[in-house]
């Protein structure tokens, strides 16, 4: 009998882990939220550009981010990544997995992020296997300085596989498409087996088809058990799997909630501040202008 395809995905994120997915999963319920904010000010230049009251996003929970560009959005998820900091209060305004003195490191070893400014960044011409090796060390393919183990290589072979790209490991990233340029980020991301993934405006500037492989790509991911944090302005990049969406506008979460409850022609008019029109089909949704 050949594997199915969902065999196989499970098969390839088993050769990424240390541990198996079960034995981390069936502790859940006992487990602190994997990021809790409580009066969590951000500022810059005396202007305050985030204030979150309270949120908190269980381990194990997928959520979508919306919001108008200098809504706060990125701040918001700078914030989850300890990438920079809230005012100090006396009581900690924000918790990761219950420590409110976790590390970036800490952090990036738990979560992996892909991004469409990313890809910006890339200005040389590198072998995509190197640019998903990168990911170890952080970096947009590999430093100088740092040796990649056959193992090393092994696991970015499989993240590669795992998106669906693996064909593409000895091409140059410059020679891809903006889509499968995307899919590669992804498989940098997964490199090191994160638990959350968080995509980051993951389809802008992508044509339909990059859209639909990214979009499957965080599909599959989400049913092989990864948990998906997704920034975006597009109700369109939010998969049927994710249920919860949270609003922000003006530095201030505007609302939060299941996607039947929020996503709404009413409150994504009053998000935007113009008038628009939800459709929704088998659990997809779509903005439209209203008039």
């Amino acid at each position: 009998m050949e594997p199915t395809p969902e065999s196989t995905l499970e098969s390839t994120l088993e050769s990424l882990r240390e541990s198996p997915l079960e034995s981390s999963c069936s502790q859940s319920t006992q487990l602190p939220p994997l990021i809790e904010f409580n009066d969590a000010v951000v500022r810059r230049q005396g202007n305050t550009i985030l204030d979150v009251e309270h949120f908190q996003l269980e381990q194990g929970e997928s959520i979508a981010i919306l919001g108008p560009n200098g809504a706060g959005k990125s701040t918001f998820i700078q914030l989850m990544t300890r990438e920079i900091l809230p005012l100090h209060r006396d009581n900690p305004p924000v918790y990761f997995k219950g420590d409110d003195r976790a590390t970036l490191a800490d952090i990036k070893s738990v979560m992996g992020v892909v991004s469409s400014t990313m890809q910006d960044q890339i200005t040389v011409q590198l072998p995509v296997l190197e640019i998903v090796c990168g990911g170890l060390f952080g970096t947009l393919g590999v430093p100088s300085h740092c040796v990649v183990t056959d193992e090393s290589l092994a696991r970015a072979q499989a993240a590669l596989e795992m998106v669906g790209v693996g064909h593409l490991a000895n091409r140059g990233i410059k020679t891809l498409s903006s889509g499968q340029a995307r899919r590669v980020l992804i498989a940098r991301a997964l490199i090191h087996d994160p638990e959350v993934i968080v995509f980051d405006e993951p389809t802008t500037g992508l044509d339909p088809e990059g859209m639909f492989y990214v979009r499957k790509a965080m599909r599959d991911l989400h049913h092989a058990g990864k948990s998906i944090i997704l920034v975006t302005h597009y109700p369109e990049d939010i998969i049927p799997e994710i249920d919860r969406v949270l609003m922000i506008k003006s530095a201030h979460i505007f609302d939060d909630g299941t996607k039947v409850e929020k996503l709404t022609s009413d409150r994504m008019s009053a998000l935007f501040d113009v008038p628009l029109k939800i459709l929704a089909q088998d659990g997809f949704y779509s903005l439209v202008s209203a008039y």
